[in-house]
């Protein structure tokens, strides 16, 4: 049996996966028009349109102002449209335009390309326990983010950088 990784390997190197992945993906959903975070939006509005911005950002875990800048975009891509709520002028309602509701197809057909390619050469058993330990990464991550949110170490990363990148 052969000695384990120190832990900065393994940090080196889930890093370089986390960068390739990300790369990856906006290369694939490039080639339909979208920017990497813009297919959850999509998803979310599959399931039900007609949100405000806030639920959406609520849904997807981003800002409000992040949140407005991508619908900007998707909108005048032509992917969505934004509507007055009928009872409240000061909100907006968030609709899928047909080709939005077209590119959802190519959406998942990117998603499954992804996976195949992810995870080739993987047995079912080794992607069941790479979820198992992915799951634990989470969950030991999130502890950790709660931590420092908790005594302020990080509340400039999680509100200020991380949303740059959606």
């Amino acid at each position: 049996m052969s000695p384990p990784p120190d832990s900065e390997a393994l940090d080196h190197l889930l890093v370089q996966v986390c960068r390739l992945h990300y790369l990856r993906a906006r290369s694939l959903f490039e080639t339909i028009g979208l920017y990497r975070g813009q297919p959850p939006v999509l998803g979310v509005l599959a399931e039900g349109e007609g949100v405000s911005h806030s639920e959406l950002a609520a849904r997807l875990d981003v800002r409000p102002a992040t949140i407005s800048k991508m619908l900007d975009r998707m909108e005048r891509a032509g992917f969505l449209t934004r509507r007055p709520d009928a009872e409240d002028q000061r909100v907006s309602r968030v609709y899928l335009t047909e080709r939005g509701r077209a590119v959802q197809c190519e959406v998942r057909r990117l998603i499954r390309t992804m996976a195949q390619e992810t995870f080739a050469g993987f047995s079912l058993e080794e992607q069941a326990l790479l979820s198992r330990f992915l799951l634990q990464i989470r969950e030991n991550l999130t502890r950790a983010t709660s931590r420092g949110i908790e005594d302020g170490r990080f509340t400039a990363e999680i509100t200020g950088s991380a949303e740059k990148n959606r």
